[in-house]
């Protein structure tokens, strides 16, 4: 069984970053999938970033263009590197995997294609 477990998090000032780092442990070759949410107080999990089958990205229209989703293979970790940071950036970052079974890529971002999650690591941006 895989296991997720988000580090990074922090407060920063609006305009700043921060890379959020997701190791994995377990047998790497059962993800198929990962991908990055998001989850504010009283908003529903949304999604931020994913990989999908082929090693291309896709991201969430708020953050394309300043977030930047990457993995270690060698070091089974995944990251985002998220820059010009905004206060609406403000949640609970959560990295999910999908181990096995294949997602759709105009579902990679939806969090009930992800059967595996970690604890999350809060973000917090204040203006």
């Amino acid at each position: 069984q895989v296991q997720l477990v988000e580090s990074g998090g922090g407060s920063v000032q609006a305009g700043g970053s921060l890379r959020l780092a997701c190791a994995t442990s377990g047998d790497p070759y059962s993800i198929y999938f990962m991908a990055w949410f998001r989850q504010a107080p009283g908003k529903e999990r949304e999604g931020v970033a994913a990989f999908d089958s082929d090693g291309t990205t896709s991201y969430a229209e708020a953050v394309a263009g300043r977030f930047a989703i990457s993995q270690d293979n060698a070091m089974n970790t995944l990251y985002l590197q998220m820059n010009s940071l905004k206060p609406e950036d403000t949640a609970m970052y959560y990295c999910a995997a999908r181990q096995p079974g294949e997602i759709q890529r105009r579902l990679l971002l939806s969090p009930l294609e992800y059967n595996t999650w970690g604890q999350g690591t809060q973000v917090t941006v204040s203006s």
